[in-house]
């Protein structure tokens, strides 16, 4: 229930989220399945498989935060049963019960589920497709692997075949069977959109949001080489102190986790060293990683109990997050002014933690610690959510002003903002020229609805509310 709480309680968010609903909702008007638009043109920066979802929440007539954000939730859900029943299938249900309560109650795999993005499209289906090319010796499960690959493929273009290179590695029996899994699912759209477009297509899919990606700052997401480094500890959050079990020697016992781990280090090299970074990247990592933690932390006997209640004793962080999110939305991390911030009585739950761990019920003792992550998240859901609605979205500015704004032109308003006006309008909006008409604009940082001289004498501007 987590993942469904509240799907609709704050507006689209930053530039993607209204980008991606608006090529939706142009697919599900048209009929287009083929074709992603923007404002009526060909869009392909990213391929198909979140339209279509989210299309088909738009066709059942659910609200626009409902229809684009309840496939990706539910994709999330499917994928964490599912890696349940793998992992206890591969080690232990003790080993999955902690890998699946760590993954599913880990802040970048929940940020990236409530979302309107592919990331967690492309992580969930890539992460299906190396659990069964690893742990299922059956040759026909090959096909199974390879459909799952081709949908990571339709989610987010190429980057999943070099992540899942090395499958090939130890999945000798299956490698055939996985081509043909993946050609099947994925080979479709491309060759069909290769027909219709020709060049363009594969200039715009493959040039610029590959090659330009990764070798070139044209895009203007550079970052450090070290950057991936805090961004995974970050998402691993409350979990973030489990990581020093990679530094213990008893975690590497299992030749299965060795692999995950030598693979975890080639996939980081690999996003690190491209030009350009955002956080939703590394998503792809979380999962086996977590499997790795988890093993680590069975090994770990009774000192299990002092990582367990170090990552309970991070949720009195909450308070200061929930104070510093919308600065950092609006500006970044860097920008924003930390707020101190008193502390939640998470640490209450901290002794509950590590006596169960004591007595040796590791399995409960985790669980506690998760359901503490679900009580902070609804926390975090229900302070924070409509903050963002009146100073991070545009939705609730919309909602105000809807009468007005309907006819209104843009002015210096930032990009994420209108991608979301545009959305809420329906239409793109227009640049302000010298016609007489209200206009969008942005005073102290908000958005402001200014409306023509001869009305401001007696109405004045409308402020974001």
């Amino acid at each position: 229930m987590m993942y469904l709480f509240d799907l609709g309680g704050v507006g689209f968010l930053g530039p993607d989220e209204p980008r991606y609903a608006s090529v939706s909702r142009e697919m599900a008007r048209s009929g287009d399945l083929l074709t992603p638009r923007l404002n009526g043109q060909p869009w392909f920066e990213k391929p198909p498989l979140l339209y279509w979802m989210t299309a088909a929440g738009r066709m059942l007539r659910l609200p626009d935060e409902w229809a684009a954000r309840l496939p990706v939730a539910l994709a999330s859900v499917a994928f964490l049963v599912f890696f349940y029943f793998v992992v206890a299938g591969e080690f232990s249900r003790r080993t999955s019960m902690m890998a699946t309560a760590i993954l599913s109650t880990s802040a970048g795999w929940l940020a990236y589920s409530f979302v309107t993005l592919p990331d967690v499209l492309m992580s969930a289906a890539l992460g299906a497709a190396m659990c069964i090319a690893l742990f299922d010796t059956r040759r026909k499960q090959g096909y199974a692997a390879g459909a799952l690959l081709g949908l990571s493929i339709l989610a987010k273009a190429f980057v999943p075949l070099v992540l899942f290179a090395p499958m090939f590695l130890v999945a000798r029996g299956k490698r055939l069977t996985m081509i043909a899994g993946c050609v099947v699912v994925a080979a479709p759209w491309y060759l069909l959109c290769t027909l219709r477009f020709g060049a363009l297509f594969w200039r715009e899919i493959l040039w610029k949001q590959h090659f330009d990606r990764f070798f070139t700052s044209s895009l203007l997401h550079v970052q450090p080489l070290w950057y991936y480094l805090p961004i995974l500890l970050a998402g691993l959050f409350p979990w973030t102190p489990l990581a020093g079990l990679l530094l213990r020697r008893k975690t590497y016992d299992d030749e299965r986790v060795r692999f995950l781990v030598g693979w975890l280090i080639f996939a980081l090299i690999f996003f690190s060293i491209s030009k350009n970074k955002l956080p939703g990247y590394v998503l792809p990592l979380l999962p086996p990683l977590t499997i790795v933690l988890a093993f680590g932390l069975d090994k770990a006997g009774l000192a299990a109990k002092w990582w367990l209640v170090a990552s309970v004793l991070m949720l009195v962080a909450l308070p200061a997050i929930v104070a510093v999110l919308p600065d950092a939305l609006l500006s970044g991390i860097r920008r924003a002014s930390f707020v101190p911030a008193p502390a939640l009585p998470f640490v209450l739950v901290a002794p509950v933690v590590w006596w169960l761990a004591w007595r040796d019920r590791i399995v409960l003792s985790i669980l506690t610690a998760a359901m503490s992550v679900v009580f902070g998240l609804a926390y975090v859901k229900g302070k924070v959510f409509p903050i963002l609605d009146q100073r991070v979205s545009v939705r609730g500015f919309w909602r105000a002003n809807t009468a007005q704004a309907a006819n209104a032109c843009l002015e210096n308003v930032r990009r994420d903002w209108e991608y979301g006006l545009n959305y809420y309008a329906g239409r793109p909006l227009p640049d302000c020229d010298a016609e007489q008409r209200p206009r969008i604009t942005v005073q102290d940082g908000r958005l402001v609805l200014a409306l023509p001289a001869r009305e401001s004498d007696t109405d004045g501007p409308a402020r974001r509310p």
